[in-house]
């Protein structure tokens, strides 16, 4: 194993310190703060932003290629799951449902098949 080096260790410490200055600020101020209407507004839809940033790309893409055929389990899959999800979205099982029903579309195409 390697010595770790001063710049290595400063390094470090630099970016500790700038990650607790920067994440204190709501501590070490004495007034309240509060975030504009429209970030608040703005970050309600954070989350699912990032939820389809990270799905999408993993639904339309193989080895960094778009999808060139639609003998893709991915593709089934996905629209059975989105089906069973608009079908019961007032039920409390829509989202149990919409993955069992993915999953069970995906498996027998991806294994039986071999897509």
């Amino acid at each position: 194993m390697s010595e770790t080096d001063l710049w290595t260790l400063g390094v470090i410490v630099g970016l500790a310190a700038v990650t607790v200055i920067t994440r204190s600020f709501f501590f070490i101020s004495s007034q309240p703060w509060s975030l504009p209407h429209w970030a608040q507004r703005g970050l309600q839809y954070a989350p699912i932003a990032a939820l389809a940033a990270v799905i999408v790309p993993e639904i339309v893409m193989s080895q960094g290629q778009l999808l060139q055929s639609w003998q893709d389990a991915r593709l089934f899959a996905v629209a059975c799951g989105a089906a069973w999800y608009f079908w019961q979205r007032r039920s409390s099982w829509a989202m149990l449902g919409t993955i069992v029903v993915g999953m069970a579309v995906y498996l027998p195409l991806r294994l039986g098949l071999g897509w």
